[in-house]
């Protein structure tokens, strides 16, 4: 037999049968999150994102159709980065829900992200040497300071501090309601494109050139000509800039991905020999996870700690349920257009 209580000022039993009677099934339709308890949609969107991985590192070069997009354009390859930095973002929201210290919290993201950056600088810097080379070691020279984890790692570290610091307490119970909690991470995640977009289309990308080894100690130089700003093909574009001028050019990724265009590959869009009029640009490094396609990973971790809400099955009511569906599949669609027109994104 269920037990009611009172409404403080009140003396109507039935009132306050009625309005415990509601309480109790608002309770049981959705009931508490418990402390550690997992979400499986969540561990389920994460290893299909896995197997996602798996599948097209292997199978992308036999099916060059799902393989990452040479530089414009969208392949199944291209969507498994943005599936793991909305697994960041739904993530972060989970675990700094109710942060009572703020402080610890910042020194537990900051070596969260400080190991997952080394572990890639391990896998992807040039430590290990290859499959069948029993030596290890880096040369220092040339080591690879960027890398899909070190992005990742970059994404959580800057999403996970705007969650701890910038989050208000406001109660979500529409979508004006859900903005207003979000505003400031929001006002970031715009504030950061801004900033990208200024230096993508502002900057000035002078000549550049690099080299080439062409067989024991020789190497030979190539020159790229630039003189442009707003380029986004693959020479001349800010975002190679950027990186060239911070980590140098024998730091970048020495195989891009833009060596399986038209412009570089007899067999685009799977990799082949040069044209006879290849443009000198196609051996030049170039890091698709560079700094600044780091940092604009921000916004895409930031926009998913807004699914909080209904990733935990809280007041999942239809409104909110087709709110959020709406905004995903607009976030989605936008994100396609975007990446098949710049692949600087």
């Amino acid at each position: 037999m269920r037990t009611y209580e009172l409404i403080k000022n009140k003396d109507d039993p039935e009132a306050d049968i009625k309005y415990n009677r509601r309480a109790s099934r608002k309770d049981e339709a959705f009931p508490a999150q418990k402390q550690g308890q997992r979400v499986v949609s969540l561990d389920v969107f994460r290893g299909l994102t896995v197997a996602l991985m798996i599948f097209v590192d292997d199978a992308g070069a036999l099916f060059p159709s799902i393989n990452h997009s040479p530089w414009d354009g969208v392949a199944l390859a291209d969507f498994v980065m943005p599936f793991f930095l909305f697994i960041v973002g739904v993530t972060l929201a989970i675990t700094h829900k109710g942060v009572t210290n703020k402080a610890v919290a910042t020194r537990k993201s900051v070596l969260r992200a400080l190991k997952l950056f080394v572990v890639g600088l391990l896998i992807q810097g040039g430590f290990l040497h290859g499959l069948h080379n029993l030596t290890y070691g880096v040369d220092l020279s040339r080591i690879r300071w960027m890398g899909v984890l070190q992005r990742i790692a970059i994404a959580y570290l800057l999403a996970a501090l705007c969650e701890i610091w910038l989050r208000t307490d406001d109660n979500v119970d529409n979508g004006y309601s859900l903005i207003r909690r979000y505003r400031l991470q929001l006002l970031m995640g715009l504030t950061l494109t801004t900033i990208y977009m200024l230096l993508l289309y502002g900057l000035y990308v002078p000549d550049w050139e690099y080299h080439i080894a062409v067989g024991g100690s020789m190497s030979k130089s190539l020159s790229v000509r630039c003189g442009v700003r707003g380029d986004t093909g693959p020479a001349c574009n800010a975002v190679g800039m950027i990186d060239r001028q911070i980590f140098g050019i024998q730091h970048l990724h020495r195989r891009p991905v833009y060596e399986r265009t038209k412009q570089c590959s007899m067999n685009s869009p799977a990799s082949g020999p040069a044209p006879p009029d290849a443009p000198s640009w196609c051996r030049a490094p170039f890091d698709p996870e560079g700094l600044l396609r780091s940092a604009i990973s921000l916004p895409t971790s930031l926009e998913q700690s807004s699914y909080l809400p209904l990733s935990l099955g809280v007041a999942a009511t239809k409104r909110k349920s087709m709110l959020q569906l709406c905004n995903g599949n607009c976030y989605l669609l936008d994100w396609i257009a975007i990446r098949a027109c710049y692949h600087t994104f």
